[in-house]
């Protein structure tokens, strides 16, 4: 059981404390809710360079890494379509220098137009690397384009094309940073050896005196629901030929979701796990393939891919896919395939929970999805999936009807 205390600022903050005596270590984990899905079509990619930005400096401080840094501490963050994530580790004694560090970049963030160039360049050189320069790189564009046709999901959270990186100007920075950088938009938990009093106390110094701004309402575009199967093809030169194929999952807050997701462990949940089994060691269609959701707090995606084994068509792979698709809409599931199942997906949040960085976000976003008690309850929710669940969510998300099929194939020309 994971305890916790909550509090809520004057100016909208909520604080999460979670006390564990057995570390010397401190966890500061400051979640915003902003991210890749709050951009425009037009501007992509922006929440994901500032999260550069963040670390740039403020007014105050040159180098917050290297402050950091002095008190023994590191840090790092991470953008994804819903959020932006900044976390710091650190010896519980020095907490306060995190919580100064964070609380001036929020206040204080320097805007300089050599920074956001510096950024750019870092960003754009990050995009030619794994988007347009590393085999099958383009692939997760086609696919979220082919998936998505209004909703801000439809692109990448590094955006959608250098253009779009390469004209941001400082204006941009300073209203995002206005709009999205403040106290009542934003989730703190602290964990490890402190004492929540002391937490509290510091917490109040350094974030109490920041203004608030006007909450924002966040009104995103709205997605039709899927009625045709969708196909694209790439061509390009890579290796092997490839197979994308997705089909739409339920929101992040509801019990469908864990269900889907427990279906995605049932395909490929490991070398024992059903695709590998059937498609990669016995019948020797794919050398590799695989299965996962995207978990988006809005519906996502359940993502099949893999890598063809030399000779094999794209046409007989996709096939032998959707005939192991077929088998979960069928056949019963095995309790013995269930249980293991069950075990793995137990094994890997209690894995995750022991590290007090992990449970610091987890807090943070279980907080953002008003269900913070998940921290202690999500086994329960993937417990409770049977294999009538699971047969009944296979017959309504994998359809036909519902899927999003790419052939990615090998230039051999």
């Amino acid at each position: 059981m994971i305890t916790y205390k909550k509090h809520t600022l004057d100016n909208g903050l909520r604080l999460i404390i979670h006390e564990d005596e057995s570390t010397p270590m401190a966890a500061v984990n400051l979640l915003y809710d902003v991210g890749a899905r709050d951009e425009t079509a037009d501007k992509t990619g922006f929440a994901h360079l500032f999260e550069h930005l963040m670390f740039g400096g403020s007014t105050n401080i040159a180098d917050f890494d290297a402050e950091l840094q002095l008190a023994g501490g590191t840090s790092n963050a991470f953008t994804s379509s819903d959020i932006t994530n900044y976390y710091n580790l650190l010896p519980a004694q020095n907490l306060e220098t995190a919580l100064w560090l964070e609380s001036d970049r929020m206040l204080n963030l320097h805007f300089s137009q050599q920074a956001l160039d510096v950024e750019k360049k870092v960003v754009s050189e990050e995009f030619k690397q794994y988007f347009l320069n590393q085999p099958y790189g383009d692939a997760w564009h086609n696919v979220l384009k082919m998936c998505y046709k209004t909703h801000p999901y439809g692109w990448p959270v590094i955006g959608k094309n250098l253009e779009h990186i390469s004209n941001f100007v400082i204006d941009d920075v300073i209203a995002f940073f206005n709009k999205h950088y403040c106290p009542n938009n934003a989730i703190l938990a602290i964990a490890g050896g402190v004492k929540a009093e002391k937490v509290l106390e510091l917490v109040k110094k350094w974030f109490g005196n920041i203004s608030p701004n006007d909450k924002l309402k966040r009104e995103l575009p709205f997605e039709a629901p899927q009625t045709a199967k969708r196909n694209s093809t790439i061509k390009a030169e890579v290796p092997l030929n490839a197979l994308y194929m997705t089909f739409g999952t339920p929101v992040r807050n509801v019990a469908e979701f864990y269900g889907v997701d427990f279906i995605s462990d049932i395909l490929s949940g490991g070398q024992s796990s059903r695709l590998h089994q059937s498609l990669v060691k016995k019948q020797q269609l794919f050398n590799q393939i695989g299965a996962y959701i995207t978990a988006n707090i809005e519906p996502g995606l359940l993502l099949i891919e893999g890598k063809l084994n030399d000779g094999v068509t794209l046409e007989v792979a996709e096939k032998a896919v959707w005939d192991e698709i077929e088998k979960l809409k069928t056949d019963a599931v095995e309790e013995e395939e269930m249980i293991k199942v069950k075990h793995k997906i137990e094994a890997h949040i209690e894995f995750n929970q022991n590290k007090i960085l992990n449970r610091a976000m987890d807090l943070c976003y279980f907080e953002l999805l008003d269900e913070i008690e998940l921290i202690n309850t999500e086994v329960e929710k993937y417990q409770q999936v049977d294999a009538t669940t699971v047969k009944q969510l296979a017959n309504t998300y994998l359809k036909a009807s519902k899927s999003s099929v790419l052939h990615y194939y090998a230039n051999n020309d």
